[in-house]
């Protein structure tokens, strides 16, 4: 499994609207590609501006395979339905380790 990690910065008062958006169009195309395991949502409870998004897949190379092109326009979706700025601060990418049963 592997995991995509991202990170936001949202305007405070726009942050549950930022949430929703998300779910109903990144959660929503997302689901319908090969690979996709689940998605959350952390908030911080420190800084109310800030997200981080962890998105699990199955692999690398079915999350690579999307095609960019259907990436872009689901972005250009989002940021046109969403109404206002927010900025990425981080994107990582992490394996996720599994030990064998002793």
């Amino acid at each position: 499994m592997v995991i995509e990690w991202l990170k936001f910065r949202v305007p405070a008062e726009q942050r549950e609207r930022y949430v929703q958006v998300d779910a109903e169009i990144w959660s929503v195309a997302l689901e319908s590609y090969d690979g996709f395991l689940g998605k959350e949502v952390w908030i911080s409870p420190e800084d109310v501006s800030e997200l981080v998004l962890m998105i699990r897949w199955a692999s690398r190379e079915q999350w690579k395979a999307i095609d960019q092109t259907a990436l872009d326009h689901i972005a250009q979706t989002f940021d046109q339905t969403l109404g206002f700025e927010y900025e990425m601060l981080e994107s990582k990418e992490y394996q996720v380790r599994r030990f064998a049963s002793i």
